[in-house]
């Protein structure tokens, strides 16, 4: 019987779910894909912090996972909450790809006055490091994006480098450096979460990168330690365990930022509670300004 791999139905959901069947085919296991639709798809209208944060391209795939309708989910791992039902299990992260957010454009960086995007974290630093631009809305799949960058809605649009190498677009634009436009935590990274039946977790266990998995966990710790999700402009990012983290207004105006080496999950609780503790009163103030209670 073959093993149900649930993804999103997105060209870059179907791409990733399709790496995965790859891998486990060389495993010489058989596959099939079952697609799930998800808040995140059925709601593009509205930013993420609107309908539910971060977790909202995730809870579909969870409930089929529980339900046993499918037998693995395959995810962007940033999109994974740092909350997870009793039951299920992180089986397999994969060698990461680039961290780094992306710029699509045919101009200069010094040419452009408009950017899409909805993320807080790419607003407030594109605002801290380009005052003029102004910054506009931006949800949908990679192509509902870049035909809105086609009609000529922005000069440039911020994608995740690792979804176009995944798609295998190469586009005009630039490169933002993970260490200055630190990115999303697990941004680059491809997750498989099943449930806790060590006849799957067994097979995932070969897919499972150790290097990207202790970066990535190490990241997910200070997130969890941090809070806020999508809703405060944050950016966390480790690579053999150094730490980069920052905290921003959302008007990118001011911002808490610390790094350092980080030895193990209880030291990065320890630097999570620092950045936590300093960036206090940035994270109020973004959960205040969107309308929503701290720890919603």
């Amino acid at each position: 019987m073959p093993l149900r791999v649930g993804t999103r139905a997105s060209r870059l959901a179907r791409a990733q779910a399709e790496k995965v069947c790859r891998l486990l085919e060389d495993l010489g296991e058989e596959t099939e894909i079952v697609f799930i639709s998800t808040a995140g798809d059925e709601k593009t209208g509205v930013p993420l912090h609107e309908i539910g944060g971060q977790g909202v391209f995730v809870r579909a795939l969870d409930d089929a996972l529980t339900a046993g309708t499918i037998d693995l989910a395959v995810h962007s791992m940033k999109d994974i909450p740092a909350v997870r039902p009793d039951g299920l299990v992180t089986s397999a992260i994969l060698p990461r790809d680039s961290p780094a957010d992306f710029l699509v454009t045919d101009k200069e960086l010094s040419d452009i006055r408009s950017i899409g995007t909805s993320s807080t974290r790419r607003t407030a630093q594109f605002r801290r490091g380009f005052p003029h631009i102004s910054l506009g809305p931006l949800r949908g799949n990679v192509d509902t994006r870049l035909a809105k960058l086609r009609n000529g809605d922005y000069d440039g649009i911020v994608l995740a480098e690792a979804g176009l190498e995944r798609l295998s677009m190469t586009l005009d634009g630039h490169r933002m450096d993970p260490r200055i436009h630190v990115p999303s935590p697990n941004q680059g990274t491809i997750a498989v979460v099943t449930r806790m039946d060590p006849s799957i977790t067994k097979i995932m266990e070969k897919l499972d990168d150790p290097v990207t998995r202790i970066d990535t966990m190490l990241e997910r710790r200070v997130m969890e330690e941090i809070g806020g999700g999508c809703f405060t402009p944050l950016g966390v990012y480790c690579k053999d365990r150094y730490m980069i983290t920052e905290v921003m207004s959302l008007e990118g105006d001011r911002e808490f930022r610390l790094e350092r080496l980080v030895s193990d999950l209880q030291d990065a609780e320890m630097f999570g509670q620092e950045v936590r503790e300093k960036a206090g009163d940035l994270i109020r103030e973004a959960f205040s300004r969107l309308g929503i209670t701290h720890g919603q």
